[in-house]
């Protein structure tokens, strides 16, 4: 699962939002999933920028009991006074899971990327409403050294807040070998993770998350997984 509070940050930043945190609980329902993840989301705003981490465990999945999947990604965010609708954009990914054999659990890392580049941002006075958009050169650790990233984010809040859909698109480029032969069988993925969220008050939301991916997490072509969510906001 992908962050609501990354969905967020330019906009808490130009608002000058306090630090926030949140958990959220997603049941994934997709084909070949049924199971269970949490995310761990946490974003603090300073006079230069932000910084932002979260933190994703799956459970109980690919036949492994358990934690059987953990991704973490930290981005830290400048701004520029000079030009408030731009920022200097920084990020680290990486994680690791396991899954089941009949000799055993066997282990697998999630390449380690890096990134780094510009962002520019819109939001609505009021920040109803807003769109982020980052042109990032990616480092994916023993894949591709001089790889790209383009992401593009978005939320709206409707009916007096009582809504919020909001997501990302993320398109980059990374040689994957599904069937592990050795050949490059897909050079570019695409991952999109539209949300809706009931806000029950400012603490309790309950929603939905709907994953296009292709060419993603091994998958060759496209998948589509939605989940069922709960969200605490600190």
């Amino acid at each position: 699962m992908r962050c609501l509070l990354r969905l967020l940050l330019p906009a808490l930043c130009l608002a000058g939002a306090a630090s926030a945190q949140n958990l959220q609980l997603h049941y994934d329902f997709g084909e070949d999933r049924d199971y269970v993840t949490t995310t761990i989301e946490m974003f603090r705003p300073d006079a230069t920028g932000s910084t932002f981490f979260f933190v994703d465990f799956n459970y109980d999945a690919q036949g492994a009991d358990g934690v059987s999947e953990s991704y973490f990604e930290f981005v830290r965010s400048f701004t520029c006074p000079d030009a408030p609708w731009t920022g200097l954009h920084l990020e680290y990914n990486g994680g690791q899971g396991r899954f089941a054999t009949p000799e055993g659990d066997n282990a697998y890392a999630i390449n380690d990327a890096w990134l780094v580049g510009p962002e520019f941002y819109w939001n609505a006075e009021d920040f109803s409403k807003g769109v982020n958009l980052q042109f990032l050169y990616k480092n994916i650790r023993d894949k591709n050294d001089d790889a790209f990233q383009v992401t593009l984010v978005w939320y709206v809040h409707f009916l007096e807040k009582s809504f919020t859909f909001n997501g990302f698109a993320d398109f980059w480029k990374e040689d994957n070998d599904f069937d592990f032969d050795g050949d490059r069988d897909a050079e570019y993925t695409f991952l999109s993770e539209p949300q809706l969220w009931y806000n029950l008050n400012e603490t309790f939301s309950v929603g939905t998350e709907i994953e296009f991916g292709h060419n993603f997490a091994g998958v060759e072509g496209w998948k589509v997984c939605p989940t069922a969510a709960v969200k605490v906001t600190f």
